[in-house]
C-alpha cells in the first residue's frame, strides 16, 4: 500500500494542474465569446449575404421542416463555415481577416474594392476624417479670388432641355459632413485637417448647389440641403461621429415631404491628397470621384448596382475620372450611410482637400452628364 501513495499523489497533482488549465481555457473562451458582437449584420457578413431571412428560416426549419421544404438554398447553408467564422472572426475567402487584428493599422484597409478605377488599390482608398468640434466651429476666411474666378467662367447660355421632370424634384442632395471644404477655397489654410468651413460657397454644400444647376440644365429637378451640420450637432451636444445619426433625420424628413424623390446623393470630400484625387482629360482638369456603398443594409445590392452603372458610364465617357466603387461594413465607417432608406442611394466623394473650384465643377459637369443619361434611359424604360 505504501508503494501506491507516491503514484496517488502524482495523479492528484496532475488532476489539479489539468483542472486549472481547463478553467483558464473556459474563461478565455467565454471572454472571447462575450466580446463578439452577435448582431444580425455580423452574422450576415459571416454568410456573405445581405439576405438575413435565409438564416432565420434555417433555424425555423430546423424545428419545422415546412418552412424550408422547397428551399434548397436554405438547406445548403454551411453551418461548419458559419460556426468557424463566428468563433474566430476569420473568413476563409478573405485573407485580410487573418492579419487585421495582428498588424497595427491593418484594419483601416477593411474597405472592399468593388470596382477599382485607375490607380485604386488598398493604399489609395478614400480617407474618412472626423475633426473635433472645436476645429469645426472655428470659421475660416474664404479665398475670394477662387469664387470671383469661377463666377466669371460660368456659362449661362445653356439651351433648354428636350425633356424635363415637369417641376418634380426627383433627386435629393444632402451633406452628412457639410463642413468638408477644400484648401484652395480657404485663405491662408494649408493644414489638410483644417479644410473645413461652414460657408456654403466653399464647402460640399456649394458643390451640391452646382449639381442642382447642372441637373436642371438636363431637365432633372433636384433639391439640395443647405443645413449646417456642424451647428446642428453642436446644438445637440453631439460630435462629428454622430453626423450620420443627424443626417438620417434630414433624409427621412425629405422623403416624407416629397413622394417624387427617387435618388439620394450624399456628397462628401475625401481627405486624400491631389496626386490621388485629380486627373486631366483633354487638357481639362478634374477632381476625381469615388462611389461608396454601405454593406450593412437591405438595399446594398441595388445601391451597389447603381454605383457600378454610374462608374461604368463615367469610365466610358471620362476615362479615369472615377476612382471606382468601394463598399464598407460597420467595422470601418458607418456601414449604412442612410442607404437603407432608398434602393437608389449613393455616397459620392467629390475630389480631395487640394482640389480647386474649377476642378470640382468640371467633375460635377461630368457626373451630371452621365447621371442624366442614366436617369432618362431608365425613366423612358419605365424602370421607376
Amino acid at each position: 500500500m505504501k508503494k501506491n501513495k507516491p503514484f496517488s499523489l502524482f495523479i492528484r497533482i496532475n488532476g489539479a494542474v489539468i483542472s486549472v488549465i481547463v478553467i483558464f481555457i473556459l474563461i478565455a473562451g467565454m471572454t472571447t465569446i462575450l466580446s463578439l458582437k452577435m448582431s444580425s449584420e455580423s452574422v450576415g457578413e459571416v454568410l456573405e449575404t445581405s439576405d438575413l431571412n435565409k438564416l432565420y428560416l434555417y433555424f425555423f426549419g430546423s424545428e419545422n421542416k415546412y418552412y424550408i421544404q422547397n428551399r434548397k438554398d436554405i438547406k445548403d447553408i454551411p453551418l461548419t463555415k458559419v460556426g468557424f467564422q463566428i468563433a474566430t472572426n476569420i473568413k476563409i475567402s478573405d485573407i485580410r481577416t487573418f492579419f487585421e487584428r495582428e498588424l497595427p493599422g491593418f484594419a483601416e484597409f477593411n474597405t472592399k474594392i468593388e470596382i477599382a478605377g485607375q490607380g485604386t488599390d488598398l493604399t489609395t482608398l478614400p480617407i474618412e476624417s472626423a475633426p473635433p468640434m472645436d476645429v469645426l466651429l472655428k470659421e475660416r476666411e474664404i479665398a475670394q479670388n477662387q469664387i470671383n474666378e469661377n463666377n466669371s467662367n460660368e456659362n449661362n447660355n445653356t439651351p433648354p432641355p428636350s425633356q424635363t421632370t415637369n417641376g418634380k424634384k426627383i433627386v435629393f442632395i444632402y451633406h452628412t459632413h457639410s463642413w468638408e471644404s477644400y484648401l484652395p477655397l480657404l485663405k491662408n489654410v494649408t493644414n489638410p485637417n483644417e479644410a473645413v468651413s461652414s460657408n456654403n460657397r466653399v464647402n460640399v454644400v456649394g458643390v451640391g448647389d452646382y449639381l442642382v444647376k447642372d441637373l436642371a440644365a438636363k431637365g432633372i429637378g433636384s433639391d439640395n440641403s443647405t443645413i449646417n451640420a456642424t451647428q446642428e450637432l453642436h446644438k445637440r451636444g453631439w460630435d462629428a461621429n454622430s453626423a450620420y445619426q443627424y443626417s438620417r433625420s434630414v433624409v427621412k424628413e425629405a422623403l416624407a415631404d416629397n413622394s417624387d424623390l427617387k435618388f439620394m446623393v450624399d456628397i462628401h470630400r475625401d481627405s486624400s491628397r491631389k496626386n490621388i484625387t485629380s486627373t486631366t482629360l483633354n487638357n481639362k482638369r478634374y477632381a476625381r470621384l469615388v462611389f461608396v456603398v454601405g454593406q450593412a443594409n437591405p438595399n446594398y445590392k441595388q445601391n451597389l448596382e447603381l454605383a457600378k452603372k454610374l462608374h461604368d458610364a463615367l469610365e466610358k465617357k471620362y476615362p479615369g475620372l472615377s476612382r471606382g466603387v468601394v463598399s464598407k461594413d460597420r467595422s470601418e465607417g458607418n456601414g449604412v450611410y442612410n442607404q437603407d432608406l432608398s434602393p437608389r442611394a449613393i455616397l459620392l466623394e467629390v475630389g480631395g482637400v487640394d482640389n480647386d473650384i474649377q476642378e470640382l465643377h468640371n467633375a460635377i459637369d461630368a457626373f451630371a452628364d452621365v447621371f442624366s443619361e442614366y436617369y432618362w434611359q431608365m425613366k423612358n424604360a419605365k424602370a421607376f
